[in-house]
Order: structure tokens, then sequence, then C-alpha cells
């Protein structure tokens, strides 16, 4: 058993230290809105934190799993941020889809405090958040990642040091590379063999036993065929995770066409009402 915090409790991070509970681990939460905190407290036990810095306090593992770069600086850096109550010793996991630029800032004041710094996005979406069989991709120092691993794994199917700070960033953003190109040609499928009159289900029933098989063929092709679009991550957060990989391409002179396009084709799913739909929603553009 550890004594834990969780620092944000949206639907994936609920889940999450929902997980670290039940595997014995000692937890404190903290959520921007209280309330939230106070509902996973009653559901769930564990302790409740006012401040970021509170929830640190005398903790052997800090994790976090908020919105963007200027959240995560927030609750660490900011006032009553989590980096003031961490000891010395102490991990702090990092769990959100954030630029490696800031992994490598919030990793060097972390170690010049004495305490350890891993960021560690997550793939599985809140499937796996819920089931406990997140992937969860890291950067940082071996010692650091051996130390925590075990209780990363509470919610985690398998977790890997990828390289040194930042490196588990750079990860996700080749992770959502690949799921923007794999949903638009899985969408492009479908809009095709309904404008050819071809039964949809059939089809992919045989396709999905070949090359073209995927996780979103899998799990998505029925809501998509349905025009169900409700049913995992938000368009508005995959802009937000495609933004950043676009970025550190800018700057490592990556060239990445078929993202920047899909960027733009969800773009145009957000101006269509649909900035909550899930990411397979790209198919509804198609078929306006």
């Amino acid at each position: 058993m550890v004594k834990a915090a969780f620092l944000g409790l949206g639907v994936m991070g609920y889940p999450m230290a929902r997980h670290l509970k039940a595997k014995g681990h000692d937890v404190t939460v903290y959520n921007r809105t209280t309330a939230k905190a106070e509902k996973w407290v009653s559901e769930h036990g564990g302790k409740l934190a006012k401040t970021p810095a509170d929830a640190a306090q005398g903790q052997d593992i800090v994790f976090a799993c908020v919105g963007n770069d200027n959240d995560l600086r927030e609750v660490t850096l900011g006032e009553h941020g989590a980096f003031e109550g961490m000891a010395k010793g102490a991990i702090f996991v990092d769990h959100t889809t954030a630029s490696a630029g800031i992994a490598r800032e919030l990793h060097a004041a972390a170690t010049a405090a004495g305490f350890g710094f891993l960021d560690a996005p997550v793939s599985g979406g809140q499937a796996g958040a819920e089931n406990g069989q997140l992937t969860v991709m890291v950067g940082g120092d071996q010692p650091v990642f051996d130390a925590a691993q075990p209780t990363i794994m509470s919610f985690g199917k398998a977790a890997r040091l990828l390289g040194e700070s930042g490196a588990g960033q750079l990860a996700k953003m080749m992770n959502q590379i690949c799921i923007a190109g794999v949903v638009q040609g899985l969408a492009e499928a479908i809009h095709f063999g309904k404008q050819s009159g071809m039964d949809i289900e059939a089809v992919i029933d045989v396709i999905s036993k070949g090359a073209a098989q995927s996780w979103q063929m899998e799990n998505r092709y029925k809501t998509m065929n349905a025009g169900k679009f409700d049913f995992g991550f938000a368009v508005d957060w995959m802009r937000k995770d495609l933004g950043i990989v676009l970025e550190e391409g800018r700057g490592n002179g990556a060239k990445l066409p078929l993202t920047a396009l899909v960027d733009q084709f969800y773009a145009e799913v957000q101006s269509m009402g649909g900035k909550r739909w899930d990411t397979s929603s790209l198919l509804a553009r198609l078929e306006r």
C-alpha cells in the first residue's frame, strides 16, 4: 500500500482514482470543482483535499490527469500547487496529455526540489479507465519509474518507460497521429460502402478478419454505421491533442500532412455542432 493523491477527477481521473482505492491504497483526491471530489469520497472513501498542495502533503505518489498545459501548470506550480506539498523522495506522475515541453519543465522543477516526476499519458479512453486497462507511455528516470510502476498498474494493463523526460508525451503524440488516420480511413470506407449500397455489417465482418482490422473498426463501426457519436473521446479533446502534435512537428521538422488534414476535418465537425461528439464523427462530416 502507498499513500497516494489524485488531482483531477474527470472522465479519466475519476475511475483511475477508484482503481487506486480498490487496490488498497490510501487515496486523497482533489478536483477544481469540489462537488465532484466530495461525490468521489462519498462513493469510495478516502480523503478530500481543498488544494493541490494539501493533497500532495505527505504522499508517496501524486497522480494528475487534467486538461492541458495551463491546467497542469496551475495544479503543480500555481498558488497552492502540488509541488509546494511534495516531500523529498516522493513521485509526481502526470497522466495529462500535454506538451513535451511542459513535461521537461516540470521534471526539472521536481528534480531541483528533490522529488521524482514522470510524464505518463495514457491510451485506452474512458472504457480503459473504467476497466483498469489503460496503456501508459512514460518519460523520465528509470529508478523513479521502477518505484512508481506497481502503483500505476492499479489502473493499467501495460506501462513502459520510453526515454527521458518528455518521451511519454511524444509517444502519445504518435498514438494520436495513428488514430487520426485510422478513423478517417474507417469513416471513408463506411461512407463509400453506404454510397455503393453495400451491407456494411457483412463487409466489416469479413474485412475485420484481415489486414484492415483495427481497434477503431472493432469498437466503433457499429455506432458509426448507426450515426451515433456518443461513445468515446470528444472531438474538442482530439483537436487539442492534434494541436500539440502539429506544434511539436513544426519544432522538430516532421512532415505531418495527413494529421494536419484530419485536424481540419475535425474543425469542420466542430462547426457542425459536434464539439462533444466522439472522434468517429468524421463520418458525419462525409454524410452532410
